[in-house]
C-alpha cells in the first residue's frame, strides 16, 4: 500500500466469510451453510490457508480441555473460525512432477500473474518452497482435521467437455460437481440396491438401463423447472443444461454381494456399473438432441466432447495408454478379468450407442452424471450405506449439524 502498510489478504475474507456463513444458517435450520473454498496452489497464502483448520482444531482442543462443550455446534467450535466451509487446493500436474523430482514450486502474486499474461511473459516469482515440503504440510493438515482436500486441475480440464468456454476452476461443496463457474445441475441419484437380484446373485441391467435413460429425460425437464439464486447461473443452467443423475448404496450392494472393499473385483464392478450409467445417460441426451437440438453451446465445444466421450469409451474398454488423446494421466480402464460378461457387454454397448449417437446429433445436455454423497437423501432412500464405503454399524443415528 501506498502508506507503507499491508493488505488484509486472502485469509481476512475468507473469515468473514466463514462468520457470514456460520450466521446464516442454510434453509433456516441448525445446518451450517453448504459452502466451498477453493485456493490454486501456487498462491503466496497457501502455506496459511492449508494450516488453517489444523491451528484452529488446536484451539478447539484447549477450549474442550477448559471444560467447553465439545459438540460441532458447541462454543468450543463455534469460537473458531474455518469451520463453515469445506476447503480444497487445486494442484496442477507440474506439482507432481516436482514433488517426485524434489524440485521447487514457485508461487506468484496475483496481479503479477495477470501482468505477465497481458505483457506476454513468464510471471516472476515472489516465494519458492520445496515442492516435497509443501505436500508434507498438505498430507499432515488432511490427517490432522480431513482439510484441506485437494483437486487435481489438470486432470479435471482434460476431461472438461466445454474447454472453448473457459477453464474449470472448483466444484460445488460435495465436489461431485464439476464445471463452468457460475453454473449448476440438478441432482438425482439411483438407490444400487434395488437393482440387485438377490436371488440370482445378478445385477438387472435392463432395469438400470431403463431407469437411467427415464432419469435423464426428468432432469432435462427439471432443468425448464428449476429455480436459480442468480440470472447469471439461471441463463448458464439453461445454455448448457448440465445433469447429475448418480447413484448411492454402492457399498450396501457389493456387501450383499459378497464383495470385499477395495478389491479388483469391487473396482471392476463398481467401473461398470458408473460406465453403464454414465454412458447410458449419454446416450439418451444424444437422443433427445435428436428431437430438441443440442445445447446451445455445443457446436462451439463439438469436437472438445467428441473427444471425452471417446476418451470414456476407450476406458470402458480397458484401452492402453497411448490410445488415449490428449490425457496427462491415463485412467484406469475396467478391468475384463474381474468384472462378469454381462456388465462389462452392457458398459462397452451404451458407450458405442452414446459416442455414435453423439456424433451424429450432438448431445442435449453438457454433462449428465455426478457421484454425489448423498449422506441426507441415503436416509431417505432406505440406504444403509452413503457411498461405496462399507456399513459401520447396524444402528446410526444423523443430526443436522
Amino acid at each position: 500500500l501506498s502508506g507503507g502498510g499491508k493488505s488484509s489478504g486472502l485469509m481476512s475474507f475468507l473469515k468473514i466469510g466463514d462468520r457470514a456463513a456460520g450466521a446464516i444458517k442454510s434453509g433456516g435450520t441448525t445446518r451450517r451453510a453448504a459452502k466451498m473454498v477453493c485456493l490454486d496452489l501456487d498462491h503466496p497464502d497457501i502455506e496459511e490457508f492449508i494450516n488453517w483448520k489444523v491451528n484452529e482444531e488446536k484451539k478447539v482442543a484447549a477450549l474442550v480441555e477448559a471444560g467447553y462443550d465439545p459438540d460441532f455446534n458447541g462454543e468450543a467450535y463455534t469460537t473458531v473460525s474455518g469451520q463453515n466451509s469445506n476447503n480444497s487446493i487445486r494442484i496442477a500436474h507440474d506439482f507432481f512432477e516436482a514433488v517426485e523430482k524434489d524440485g521447487e514450486w514457485n508461487m506468484y502474486w496475483r496481479t503479477e500473474r495477470r501482468k505477465a499474461k497481458e505483457e506476454g511473459r513468464a510471471p516472476n516469482p515472489c516465494k519458492t518452497v520445496q515442492a516435497r515440503a509443501l505436500w508434507d504440510q498438505i498430507g499432515y493438515a488432511a490427517w490432522a482435521c480431513a482439510d484441506p482436500g485437494v483437486q487435481y486441475d489438470t486432470t479435471i480440464n482434460e476431461w472438461h467437455t466445454c474447454p472453448a468456454d473457459g477453464r474449470i476452476n472448483a466444484s460445488n461443496p460435495c465436489s461431485e460437481y464439476m464445471f463452468l463457474d457460475n453454473t449448476a445441475c440438478n441432482l438425482a441419484s439411483l438407490n444400487l440396491l434395488t437393482f440387485y437380484d438377490k436371488e440370482h446373485h445378478t445385477f438387472e441391467v435392463d432395469k438400470y438401463i431403463h431407469a437411467t435413460r427415464l432419469w435423464t429425460v426428468v432432469l432435462e425437464i427439471s432443468v425448464l423447472m428449476a429455480q436459480f439464486p442468480s440470472k447469471e447461473i439461471a441463463q448458464r443452467s439453461f445454455d448448457y443444461r448440465t445433469l447429475g443423475l448418480g447413484y448411492a448404496n454402492l457399498g450396501s450392494m457389493l456387501m450383499t454381494m459378497g464383495i470385499p472393499y477395495d478389491s479388483p473385483e469391487g473396482r471392476a464392478i463398481s467401473g461398470a456399473i458408473t460406465a453403464i450409467m454414465t454412458g447410458q445417460s449419454y446416450a439418451t441426451s444424444a437422443e433427445m438432441a435428436e428431437s430438441l437440438g443440442s445445447f446451445s453451446r455445443y457446436e462451439a465445444n463439438k469436437d472438445h466432447m467428441i473427444k471425452v466421450i471417446r476418451n470414456h469409451r476407450r476406458a470402458a474398454y480397458d484401452a492402453s495408454p497411448e490410445e488415449y488423446e490428449q490425457l496427462t494421466i491415463t485412467p484406469r480402464g475396467i478391468n475384463p478379468r474381474f468384472t462378469p460378461s454381462y456388465l462389462l457387454d452392457a458398459a462397452r454397448e451404451c458407450w458405442d450407442r452414446a459416442l455414435e449417437a453423439g456424433k451424429q446429433f450432438g448431445f442435449r445436455n453438457a454433462q449428465v452424471s455426478v457421484i454425489a454423497p448423498t449422506g441426507t437423501i441415503g436416509l431417505l432412500m432406505d440406504c444403509d450405506t452413503t457411498g461405496v464405503e462399507p456399513d459401520f454399524a447396524l444402528v446410526k443415528f444423523k443430526k443436522l449439524a
